[in-house]
């Protein structure tokens, strides 16, 4: 049951519960350690986990002194959040600015009930604004009434705060998913490794023992990469409601993602080359302000956002017609002399346009397909390498507030090309004015 629409202007506290669950995968490590130590029944090992302890207690200490200074609110249209055990911050996310507002339970959160609310802005160079942790409840009534404020009501009142219908646009059979993952390159990286060992196995059983034992930290982080990519992807469910795009998904860690209407800033379709005869893609969405979530690696906090982990062709036109509507199809390629200086990638080159997007074409093994809204190019690049000039071509380069999808119209005829600069910087004046 939702609860009634927060007080503006009224400091809360998060959940008591928080520290215990920020902890939490200390205390799991810890627990994994003391198991395989008493089992094994080595003095040592349980001396050296008793001396661990004070330092597990300083972490719940330090956790529980946070939560106390820790507090929030939404005021005069931002959401206001004060914390800092050492130096107090006080961080303020206008409410008009938001990109998109996730719920994430990870899977002890799920066990107590509670949910963290991360609500992302556009231009923010800090984290983003988290609420960890909230009830159930609590997450969604306040995801309702901060969605409510972005669109412009006021969600004063509890019927005001009510779901609203959603409509499913599309769902990933589980199936589905793990085919994909056994067909990415990720799997391909895995089966050359298990072959090299066979060999190695083979030819020297000394070195192939050397060779796992030294390349552990590399098989943990490929299984990391394939979890998470399972977990994410897992019943992947898209919805449209009155608030904009709707995406839950998750097998332990769960999260449900409100991305409003208008503030995606560019679209990609990617075709693996392994998924093509099975008919397959990958559509994704580049929103500002995604900054990197808690266990992410540098490369991971660059992804995009994938609406549709996997999906036949039709349901990713059928999603695109809602995300982009009247999107453009038709494309021209790239002149015949660009295969001088793009051989592998000469065959996908193309691009297209009307009076609301722009969409470009390229890859040398994996076909990407990325459309852009006009009023979202934030500034527009010609630039010719050395080889372009011999071969008198050109790029232009598509610049958005999103910082992961970077679009061009890669070697055009370079006098074609300062003419398209021209009319895109029209069209893109004109799309902002409507």
């Amino acid at each position: 049951m939702i609860t009634s629409p927060l007080d503006a202007g009224t400091w809360h506290r998060l959940h008591p519960l928080s520290p215990l669950i920020r902890a939490g995968r200390l205390l799991i490590g810890l627990g994994v350690v003391l198991a395989g130590t008493l089992s094994t029944g080595g003095r040592g090992g349980r001396g050296e986990i008793l001396g661990r302890l004070p330092y597990l207690g300083i972490v719940i200490v330090y956790g529980v002194i946070s939560w106390l200074v820790t507090r929030w609110r939404i005021e005069d249209g931002d959401l206001r959040i004060e914390t800092g055990v050492i130096r107090r911050q006080s961080l303020r996310f206008p409410l008009t600015q938001i990109q998109a507002i996730d719920i994430v339970r990870p899977a002890l959160a799920r066990v107590f009930g509670l949910s963290e609310l991360r609500v992302r802005s556009g231009g923010s160079e800090g984290g983003a604004g988290r609420l960890a942790y909230l009830t159930a409840s609590e997450a969604e009534s306040v995801r309702l009434q901060l969605l409510a404020l972005a669109r412009g009501s006021e969600a004063t009142s509890a019927p005001d705060a009510a779901p609203a219908f959603e409509r499913v646009l599309t769902s990933v059979p589980v199936g589905r998913l793990i085919g994909s993952i056994l067909l990415s390159g990720i799997a391909v990286v895995v089966v050359v490794a298990l072959a090299a060992l066979l060999v190695a196995e083979l030819v020297a059983p000394a070195a192939a023992v050397a060779i796992i034992s030294s390349s552990g930290a590399i098989g943990i982080g490929l299984l990391t990469t394939v979890w998470r990519r399972l977990n994410s992807g897992y019943k992947l469910t898209t919805a449209e409601t009155r608030d904009g795009l709707r995406l839950w998904s998750g097998l332990l860690d769960t999260s449900a993602e409100t991305i409003p209407t208008g503030r995606i800033q560019a679209v990609q379709m990617v075709e693996p080359l392994l998924w093509r005869p099975l008919g397959w893609v990958r559509l994704e969405v580049d929103v500002a302000g995604r900054h990197r979530r808690e266990g992410e690696n540098p490369q991971e906090s660059r992804q995009l956002r994938a609406v549709l982990p996997v999906g036949t062709r039709e349901e990713a036109n059928r999603l695109l017609g809602h995300l982009l509507p009247k999107a453009p199809s038709e494309r021209s390629p790239a002149p015949a002399r660009a295969r001088l200086k793009s051989p592998l990638r000469y065959h996908n080159l193309a691009w297209g346009r009307n009076q609301r997007y722009a969409v470009t074409t390229t890859g040398r093994l994996a076909r990407v397909t990325s459309w852009i809204p006009l009023a979202k190019v934030q500034s527009l690049r010609l630039v010719q390498g050395p080889v372009q000039r011999r071969l008198r071509l050109a790029t232009i380069h598509l610049d958005t507030a999103g910082r992961n999808l970077h679009s061009a119209l890669r070697d055009r005829d370079a006098d074609d090309a300062r003419a398209v600069l021209q009319e895109l910087t029209g069209l893109a004046r004109a799309a902002r004015r409507a």
